[in-house]
């Protein structure tokens, strides 16, 4: 009984109606995440009558829907991901040249016709989908809904962050392959590789690229490890501003530091400071200034050369009674390479023979142009021996910092920099560290350059324990397991493992750099990067003997520059190389060419280390020759047409499977096999293309000279006849010269 019950009742169940599919307007637009407005817009885009979000839905609109978002969202990853498909590659010798042309030119024809096709429908469709999303009610809400999905189509990019010198097990788990296959493609390359072996950029870039992926190089291991920061505008708080006072050594910078020093209204104490910490935090109307009591400019560019730029505002310190001195020069040339703003302190105005004008007017020579004289730096007049002017030239500090609106995160992990390093026979390695981003706390575990270690204690500037030291705050760290350089980066981890992990990576990459001894910029590197549009500039450090023939060569170097490469020399000076030379051409991608001088051992040291190039000329010419030569081989080059020989048709002989051979009487010059050729009638151009084939007689040949009669193969022609002329030409590349 109870079986036949249960087949009647499937009986009454298969015989009643299916439930017809109805959705609203206004569900469909919770589930794809759209304003209802923007839904009814696609929905009378592709043809469908809605009125309002109350409208019902059948699947099959449903279905449209969702397939024409589906399409716009791929349409929009493939125009970014081919948007991005610029990869920077070095030219070398050997198979690997060989074998990078081969890729490039195969990616190119198998993809130019796609990405013309598709370009312009990707644009009109995401414009007007974007346009129309936008236009509707609800202003706020969409654009929300907007960066939401530019955030997931950010997400979807082919894309990995990696740094330089990752070995073959660590690339292959990156791009989630098997090592062997990375070992396949590198053999391919004609690169013989084990499986932990480090690979350089190119290397890793030209492997990336055929799996489709991109590049995205990290400065350093663990960067993109790193604990995640959701910095909104709404977390960030202003900072105190960080000042570097630079200046010629006799120009009173130290007691200019030591006078803003002892106005620290909070720490009430003098002479205070120790000569380790290399930068202090003082008070001026209820606000915090960090002053880098740095020694000089070479600290200042080492941080600088190390992608360290955390100086904010520079003091410039000139004597009123010396003048711009050389070293006053290179301190203005190392602050215009930053790109940073400049206060001018105009030092001893209370000497009798002080004399600020002329100052004024050796800065304005310089580059240096003063306020007063329509420029963009401050001037404050000071005597850091008095303390005349000093609030005026903090005030001016805080102003300076007021228009750059300085801000920073104190929530989350600490993120800083290394400003200055030392060994201490008790305490160990200690570093001062400047505090960028976070609060950092005793007992958090960090990574500084190649090191690992963990905060067992904090001293402030003025020599006392502190708990925890947050944004603009510098801080002597203890707990490292090695000195690292200064410039390096300062970051707090989640736990002790994850840092020692990171810092061993890190020296592994570090052995690798050091082993390979790659130039990190050279005039055969600059000539690569203008080619490939990457530079525009050639910047040159240039040292001489003499004054005179550093301006003169200075001159003839700035004539040689043309609209395709700029040369631009930023800094120019009377000394042999130094170690600061090398540290601010590290830090501008320059050369350093000097002339009638030498480097120092410290220099030549720093060069190796550094991987900057430094060019040495006893002779003017041969240093302006080398330069000119570097440039004139970045001109794109002249094409001229070289007529090689004509040719008068005199039969034409229609061969099957063969093609079209005209018989020809040669007039001028001589036919040569592959070259060009352009067939005349009446003085008009019919044809254009190459000579196939070349029969004197039945035998083949590779060229006829003028007075014989020959065959002239020529391969796609039709409208060929009697009487016609053939020109063979050759297209001769000319170089430009400047």
């Amino acid at each position: 009984m109870k079986k036949s019950q249960n087949k009647l009742k499937k009986k009454k169940n298969q015989n009643k109606p299916k439930k017809e599919f109805r959705m609203r307007v206004y569900e469909l637009s919770k589930e794809l995440n759209l304003s209802s407005n923007a839904l009814i817009v696609l929905l009378k885009e592709l043809g469908f009558d809605v009125k309002n979000h109350m409208s019902s839905l059948t699947e099959l609109m449903v279905k449209k829907i969702k397939a024409r978002l589906e399409t716009d969202k791929k349409l929009l990853k493939i125009e970014e991901i081919e948007r991005k498909k610029k990869i920077r590659r070095k030219k070398e010798g050997g198979p690997r040249k060989k074998i990078e042309e081969d890729l490039a030119k195969k990616r190119k024809r198998k993809k130019k016709k796609e990405i013309k096709r598709k370009k312009e429908e990707i644009e009109k469709k995401v414009k007007e989908t974007v346009t129309k999303m936008v236009g509707v009610a609800k202003p706020k809400k969409i654009k929300k809904k907007i960066d939401r999905v530019i955030e997931e189509i950010e997400e979807e990019k082919n894309i990995i962050r990696i740094s330089e010198f990752v070995s073959v097990t660590e690339l292959a788990d990156i791009l989630d392959v098997d090592p062997t296959d990375i070992i396949k493609k590198c053999l391919d390359l004609g690169l013989l590789v084990t499986i932990n072996q480090r690979l350089d950029l190119d290397t890793i870039t030209m492997i990336a690229d055929e799996y489709g992926v991109e590049v995205e190089l990290l400065p350093e291991y663990g960067a993109s490890i790193e604990p995640e920061e959701k910095e909104g505008k709404e977390k960030l708080e202003p900072r105190p501003p960080i000042v570097t006072v630079m200046g010629h050594v006799d120009h009173g910078k130290t007691l200019l530091l030591d006078k803003i020093r002892d106005t620290n209204v909070i720490a009430q104490e003098k002479g205070g400071i120790t000569q380790h910490i290399g930068a202090y935090s003082v008070s001026y109307n209820d606000q915090l200034i960090t002053f880098l009591d740095t020694p000089g400019h070479q600290a200042f560019t080492a941080m600088r050369a190390r992608g360290a730029q955390i100086t904010d505002i520079v003091v410039l310190v000139v004597a009123v009674d010396d003048g711009v001195m050389p070293q006053t020069i290179e301190a203005i040339d190392h602050a215009r390479a930053a790109n940073i703003p400049t206060i001018v302190a105009l030092n001893k105005i209370d000497i009798e023979s002080a004399n600020p004008e002329l100052v004024k007017q050796q800065l304005s020579k310089n580059k240096v142009l003063l306020e007063e004289y329509g420029g963009n730096s401050i001037s404050i007049l000071v005597s850091a021996k008095t303390g005349v002017g000093l609030k005026e030239l903090l005030d001016a500090i805080l102003l300076q910092s007021e228009m750059m609106e300085l801000t920073a995160r104190r929530n989350g992990p600490a993120k800083g920099v290394v400003i200055e390093t030392r060994m201490d026979k008790g305490k160990g390695a200690i570093a001062t560290v400047l505090i960028q981003k976070g609060t950092v706390r005793v007992g958090d575990p960090f990574v500084t350059g190649i090191y690992s270690g963990k905060v067992r204690a904090m001293i402030d500037e003025w020599n006392k324990k502190i708990e925890t030291a947050t944004p603009s705050k510098p801080v002597q760290i203890m707990g490292l397991d090695g000195l690292p350089d200064v410039g390096d980066s300062f970051v707090v981890f989640e736990n002790e493992q994850k840092t020692k992990e990171v810092a061993r990576k890190r020296q592994l990459a570090k052995r690798e750099q050091i082993e390979r001894g790659r130039f990190r910029y050279s005039l055969v590197q600059f000539q690569e990067g203008l080619k490939e549009g990457e530079v525009k500039e050639l910047k040159i450090i240039l040292k001489g003997d003499v004054a005179g023939s550093v301006e003169a060569l200075a001159d003839s170097f700035n004539d040689l520059s043309t609209d395709e490469a700029k040369i631009v020399i930023i800094h120019k000076g009377v000394a042999q190389i130094n170690d600061s030379d090398v540290l601010l051409a590290a830090a501008s991608n320059a050369i350093i060419v000097g002339f009638h001088v030498k480097a120092n051992i410290q220099a030549g040291e720093s060069a190796k280390r550094e991987g900057v190039e430094i060019r040495l000329y006893n002779i003017i010419f041969e240093a302006i020759s080398d330069i000119k030569l570097a440039l004139s081989g970045l001109l794109e080059p002249e094409y001229e047409e070289q007529i090689i020989g004509i040719a008068e048709v005199k039969q034409v002989f229609r061969i099957p499977n063969i093609g079209v051979i005209a018989g020809s009487f040669i007039v001028k010059g001589k036919i040569v096999l592959g070259e060009n050729i352009r067939v005349k009638s009446n003085e008009d151009v019919i044809f254009e293309g190459k000579v196939t084939s070349l029969k004197r007689f039945t035998e083949d040949v590779k060229e006829v000279e003028m007075g014989l009669e020959c065959g002239i193969g020529i391969e796609g022609i039709k409208d060929i006849k009697e009487n016609d002329i053939i020109e063979v030409y050759r297209i001769k590349e000319i170089k430009r010269e400047l």
